[in-house]
């Protein structure tokens, strides 16, 4: 049978809901090690305790930590493929990291629970299963880090949580999964094209991230700049437009060699130069943002810290954010 891994890092699928107090909170991260008996009718299965944390908690550090564990089972010429057990909250944070970084053909797959294990309709056993079926099934070979969760199958790139409670929360606005899981087969409706690897390194860069709304202003590109944050993300309305008093500060930070990310608030759709108006996209072009398409503004900041780690120069950067 093939060999597979799976890191455990923490989150609701290793959590427990206390019946009195009715709050869920971690509980011995060995506790998934009860899903082995069923874990074993599809694989050579070893577990591996990371680290056990809820997911508010994992920080870019924490991400490369989990990469750098990944990247040495998988050159393993033993190993078929490693699976990751993560909260939900920043899941697709994590994955997308994975995704960028490590540098294997094998399956990488993410996984979770939207309830505790002792909760009725458990969901992390499940998808735990599932997990472990997509990574040793070799048609997941070079499709780069995939999400497993409620019977789907999701690229890093494209998902995204949708729902702060909902079994089905994980979905790939627009596209849709690239395949289904079902109890007897495993079923892919398209092929994946892998994005240009990054370096596996703890980033060190720091990345803010602003959200626009009607009426905004420079103060929180100001405050970022006197912070002296390495890169700036920018989640713009519609196809990429912003208020125009927003406009003064990002003059500023550009001055300043601070490279900023556009993309959209909407989760479908891309960022385009098309309005000509003031803060239109057309402008914002020409002074020099960089337009992100294919991810939204979370993921864009991981990418931004990573591929600062390669360049600075905004073209170079530029050639990171293509579809």
């Amino acid at each position: 049978m093939k060999k597979i891994i799976v890191i455990t890092t923490g989150g609701t699928i290793a959590m427990s809901e206390n019946k009195d107090s009715q709050g869920v909170k971690p509980r011995d991260p060995k506790i998934l090690e009860s899903t082995l008996p069923m874990l074993s009718h599809y694989g050579d299965v070893h577990m591996e305790h990371l680290f056990n944390m809820p997911s508010p908690h994992i920080t870019p550090h924490e991400m490369y930590r989990i990469a750098k564990e990944a990247q040495q089972y998988l050159d393993q010429p033993e190993v078929a493929g490693v699976v990751v057990t993560h909260g939900t909250d920043t899941l697709e944070e994590t994955a997308y990291f994975l995704d960028l970084v490590i540098n294997s053909k094998k399956p990488v797959v993410v996984t979770g629970a939207m309830r505790s294990l002792n909760e009725l309709g458990a969901d992390g056993p499940y998808n735990l299963v599932n997990a472990v079926r997509v990574a040793g099934d070799e048609r997941a070979a070079d499709f780069g880090t995939l999400v497993v969760f409620n019977d789907e199958i999701h690229p890093a790139k494209t998902v995204t949580k949708t729902h702060t409670s909902n079994v089905a929360t994980f979905q790939s606005p627009a596209l849709g999964p690239i395949g289904l899981i079902t109890k007897k087969e495993i079923i892919f409706h398209r092929t994946l094209h892998r994005e240009k690897l990054l370096p596996l390194h703890s980033p060190v860069h720091q990345v803010v991230l602003i959200k626009a709304a009607a009426g905004m202003d420079s103060s929180l590109i100001e405050w970022t700049i006197e912070k002296k944050v390495d890169g700036l993300v920018i989640e713009a309305f519609g196809q990429g437009n912003l208020p125009p008093a927003m406009l003064p500060g990002i003059q500023k930070a550009l001055d300043r060699q601070i490279p900023i990310v556009l993309v959209s608030r909407c989760y479908n759709g891309v960022v385009q130069d098309t309005y000509e108006y003031e803060g239109g996209g057309k402008q914002l072009k020409e002074m020099g943002l960089i337009f992100s398409n294919g991810i939204n503004g979370q993921k864009a900041r991981i990418k931004l810290m990573l591929a600062l780690q390669k360049s600075c120069d905004p073209r170079q950067l530029q050639s990171y954010f293509q579809i």
